[in-house]
């Protein structure tokens, strides 16, 4: 450990949910207070990933896995330019980093992002508090910043709520930019990011496809202006019932009958568009070990989640939409949630999950294979009007 982490080891830290309950550590990254949502979650690697995904905007995020930063911080693995996530807590952070390709610790990256974290505390009794009570408001206090817990009480109540936060312009890029393919390219997608990772870009242009990421703020008009074969919407943070604007150039993108995927946040979009409604979960979906089922074919894939909110669509019927049937295509085998959506009569599909693989298992990555395939069965229909009309 550097001599500043090893100060900074040594300071007194409160951990205050908003509904009272108190725990007592010491500092671990940054000292001063921060505020968010306390969230959960399972993975037991790919702790840099989960650090830099734009979703957590705005969470406190707990590792349930006790010893976290063995492996260091290195150049590669961010799936964004910084920490997203608004605090951070351990229970046993690694003392020393080793791996071939770190460059720093733990430790010292959240110290130079200003992350304000949390270590030494239970994080076992603190998991299950939020599984028993929900996902809450939560502040984390070290050095100066600690006080009376009645008065650190009445900061966390003051913080802002997860439900009817706006958060995708606050994490999504402000100018457009192109991830060209790699290789020969076959396709162009225009990608609205929401709060994209760097790794589903990636593997989309692994497949070929040059992809254009354009704001959230994007119009129709700039979605169809670089040509696309098909649009994504990604993952991102904060609550879909605000996001109004992405639902209404999804319903565009719908109506023209493009062919369109979404994840995550994507999903949620593409709910809406449909006609369904979302709500927030009591504790989530966060870690690399969630079982989903994919419904069109049975088969059962380890993926990886980060959702605090879900579509409220029927499991077990087909329902009319005002851009054809819809069905439920995936779904979670540990609570029923909805996973995934599909048109029937449109090419449109989305997942809840993050099959990029960052981190995580490579279970899903045929969504990306599937959206392929609808651009190139949808080019092919293209051809055959034409000659058609030729003829």
């Amino acid at each position: 450990m550097t001599s500043s982490a090893q100060r900074a080891d040594r300071i007194p830290a409160v951990l205050v949910l908003e509904d009272g309950r108190v725990f007592r550590g010491r500092a671990y990254g940054a000292v001063g207070e921060t505020f968010g949502e306390a969230v959960f979650s399972t993975g037991m690697s790919g702790y840099q990933e989960t650090l830099t995904d734009p979703s957590y905007h705005r969470q406190v995020v707990v590792m349930t896995a006790p010893h976290i930063g063995n492996t260091g911080v290195n150049d590669e693995d961010p799936e964004s330019a910084r920490i997203w996530v608004a605090g951070y807590v351990v229970r046993d952070p690694a003392r020393i980093s080793s791996n071939w390709r770190a460059r720093r610790t733990l430790d010292e990256e959240l110290v130079n992002q200003g992350v304000v974290g949390i270590s030494g505390i239970d994080t076992r009794a603190l998991t299950r508090h939020l599984r028993e009570r929900g996902a809450m408001r939560v502040g984390i206090f070290s050095g100066d910043a600690v006080g009376a817990d009645s008065e650190l009480l009445a900061k966390v109540l003051q913080a802002p709520q997860m439900k009817g936060a706006d958060l995708s312009a606050e994490v999504a890029t402000k100018e457009a930019y192109v991830v060209p393919a790699i290789g020969t390219k076959r396709f162009t997608v225009a990608a609205v990011d929401l709060g994209i990772k760097a790794m589903t870009p990636q593997r989309m242009a692994e497949r070929g496809i040059e992809v254009h990421v354009l704001p959230v703020t994007a119009t129709i008009d700039e979605v169809y202006a670089v040509r696309p074969d098909g649009v994504f919407f990604s993952n991102g943070p904060g609550d879909p019932a605000t996001a109004d604007h992405p639902v209404a150039v999804m319903r565009g993108v719908l109506e023209r009958g493009t062919p369109l995927f979404g994840i995550c946040f994507g999903n949620q979009i593409l709910g809406r568009a449909l006609g369904f409604g979302t709500y927030k979960l009591k504790y989530g979906h966060r870690g690399i070990n969630q079982p989903v089922q994919d419904r069109t074919t049975g088969k059962v894939e380890v993926t990886a989640h980060n959702h605090g909110f879900a579509v409220d669509a029927p499991l077990d019927t087909v329902s009319d939409t005002p851009y054809g049937r819809a069905e439920v295509s995936h779904v979670c085998l540990n609570d029923n949630v909805v996973e995934g959506l599909r048109l029937l009569d449109r090419p449109a599909f989305s997942v809840q999950y993050h099959p990029e693989a960052a981190a995580g298992p490579h279970d899903a990555a045929y969504l990306f294979d599937r959206f392929v395939d609808l651009m190139r069965d949808n080019n092919q229909h293209s051809v055959d009007l034409m000659e058609g009309q030729r003829a």
